[in-house]
This record gives structure tokens, C-alpha cells and sequence, in this order.
């Protein structure tokens, strides 16, 4: 592991602490502020490019499988360090029915401040970040590249959160 992944994986927040606000554009441009969806729910999706394979069939599944999120009064928030106009692009292209974030200037402050920012490659790493009704952070993974999530496990964190 490299110095700078070894310091961006040592900041990633703990499960318990509450989550680090953040203001980003969504695809359309529109500002998104993750404080504001206090009452409910969120899932941050980290993923490296709009458009890439991994990252596609990654929210396609998300995209496919809405009701699990919905259904656990949950957001979806997804986050790559593309611009709002690829963003634009990619959910007209793949049909994504939530908000694509563009943490694009400055070059991933928002994945930096979750810990999930490569400085060698400029991308998001793959995190997920489940966030409850308080703005505490109950769930997270931080995947190595290459390597996809596992959508039951996002099942699992969601489920558990309307048990607690």
C-alpha cells in the first residue's frame, strides 16, 4: 500500500461518528447538501468515473434494486469526481433515478474528507458510506480497485438500521 492510501484509508470515519457535511451539484447542477436530508436516511456511493465498467454495473444494480433503499427510507447519494455534465450524460445514458454528485472542484475535497480519495490516481475509491436519520455514520466499506461491492451487504446495513 502506498503512503497516500495508507493516509486516505487511516481517514476514513468511523462507524458511530457523525458524518462530514458536505455540498456538492448534482447532475443537473442543483446544489445538494448532505445535512439537509436529516429525517432520513443516506447512502454515499463513492465510485471512480462516470461511465467506466465496474462503476456502471454497480449502479445499475442500485438502480434496479431502488425499492431496498426506498423501502428503508433511504437516499441514495452517488459521488465521483466527474463534472455535472458527464454526470448529466451517464444517468440519461443508464437511467438513474437518484442524484449523481459531481466532486469535481475542488478535485475530490468531499471523497478526501470521507477518506476515499486516491491522490496517485485522482479518482474516488469505491465507499460506501450508510448514514442514519441523525446524520450518523452506520455502516461503511472501502473497496480495492477492481474489486465491486456486494449489493447484500448494502441489504444487511439497511436492514439493521431499522432494527436499531
Amino acid at each position: 500500500m502506498t503512503a497516500a492510501l495508507a493516509a486516505a484509508s487511516a481517514a476514513v470515519p468511523a462507524v458511530g461518528v457523525t458524518a462530514p457535511d458536505f455540498e456538492l451539484s448534482n447532475q443537473y447542477g442543483e446544489p445538494v447538501r448532505l445535512s439537509s436530508f436529516r429525517g432520513q436516511n443516506v447512502v454515499l456511493v463513492f465510485y471512480p468515473f462516470a461511465f467506466s465498467g465496474i462503476c456502471t454495473g454497480e449502479l445499475c444494480e442500485i438502480r434496479d434494486n431502488l425499492a431496498v433503499f426506498e423501502n428503508a427510507d433511504a437516499t441514495v447519494l452517488a459521488i465521483s469526481v466527474d463534472s455535472k455534465f458527464s454526470l448529466r450524460a451517464y444517468a440519461e445514458q443508464e437511467g438513474y433515478g437518484f442524484d449523481l454528485l459531481a466532486d469535481f472542484w475542488p478535485h475530490g475535497g468531499v471523497a478526501s474528507s470521507y477518506g476515499v480519495f486516491d491522490e496517485e490516481t485522482g479518482m474516488a475509491r469505491r465507499g460506501t458510506f450508510i448514514i442514519d436519520a441523525a446524520g450518523t455514520i452506520r455502516y461503511t466499506v472501502v473497496n480495492p480497485r477492481g474489486q465491486a461491492r456486494d449489493f447484500e451487504e448494502y441489504r444487511a446495513a439497511l436492514a439493521g438500521l431499522a432494527e436499531a
